[in-house]
């Protein structure tokens, strides 16, 4: 009988230990479960906060490089409402390169003003000397080409393209000339052979010609070349070119 109670006491005694420590077992799987469900849900919700304060600073940088932005892309204002800062400093430049351009747009202008009217007369001055050296060239032939038999003609043609000196001259002397030729029975006949300017301007110029002329009277009846050089003065009077000094040099 003592040994059947003594297995069932020791019995309970095992059945107590072993509900002992399943309900420790119970206990620490449900601390751990709790633990768990607890770090799932901090697990949850930190991302959402993690997320949020950089959210936040995030839109806070963003609206500070706006501003920053802002306010190196808009000029500063002052009174009246006109932009200061680089502004002025580019617009002063302008100012001065338009300034600077308008001088030498004038400048330039007036360059090619100048170099047009020395352009200009020197033009004039080359066609007056080619006027008055054709002009020179007829008028030596018309002095050397006389005709006993047309004096009047020849002498009216001499005056009539002389002017000053040279014209005063001939006439006082053309009644002594007209004279010697006719007791000579002189003729003569004038051939420019060369011509060229000695100098120019617009209303005087200097001719040199070379002239030969085939001359004939009583006393040499066969005709005889005389070669002449002629320096004449040729002077624009009224538009029309005159020989107003002629020398034999």
């Amino acid at each position: 009988m003592k040994t059947d109670m003594a297995v069932e006491t020791d019995t309970d005694a095992t059945d107590a230990i072993v509900a002992d420590q399943d309900d420790t077992t119970s206990t620490t799987v449900d601390d751990k479960s709790t633990e768990t469900e607890s770090e799932t849900k901090a697990g949850k919700e930190s991302p959402k906060s993690t997320t949020t304060s950089t959210g936040k600073k995030s839109a806070k940088g963003a609206e500070a490089t706006t501003d920053d932005d802002s306010a190196e892309t808009e000029p500063s204002t002052g009174d009246g409402g006109r932009p200061v800062g680089r502004t002025p400093a580019r617009f002063g430049w302008g100012a001065a390169g338009v300034g600077l351009l308008a001088v030498i747009t004038i400048a330039a202008s007036a360059l090619a003003i100048v170099f047009g009217l020395q352009l200009k007369n020197r033009i004039d001055i080359e066609n007056a000397g080619q006027e008055a050296l054709r002009t020179a060239e007829n008028y030596a032939v018309a002095l050397t080409s006389i005709d006993t038999r047309n004096l009047d003609r020849d002498f009216a043609r001499v005056l009539e393209g002389a002017t000053g000196e040279f014209k005063d001259m001939y006439s006082s002397s053309s009644s002594q000339l007209r004279q010697l030729l006719v007791d000579n029975q002189a003729t003569g006949k004038g051939t420019v052979i060369d011509a060229g300017i000695k100098s120019q301007s617009e209303n005087k110029v200097e001719v040199m010609l070379f002239v030969d002329q085939t001359v004939t009277n009583t006393a040499s009846p066969d005709p005889r070349l005389d070669r002449s050089r002629i320096l004449m003065t040729m002077e624009k009077v009224d538009g029309r070119w005159l020989a107003s000094k002629v020398e034999l040099p």
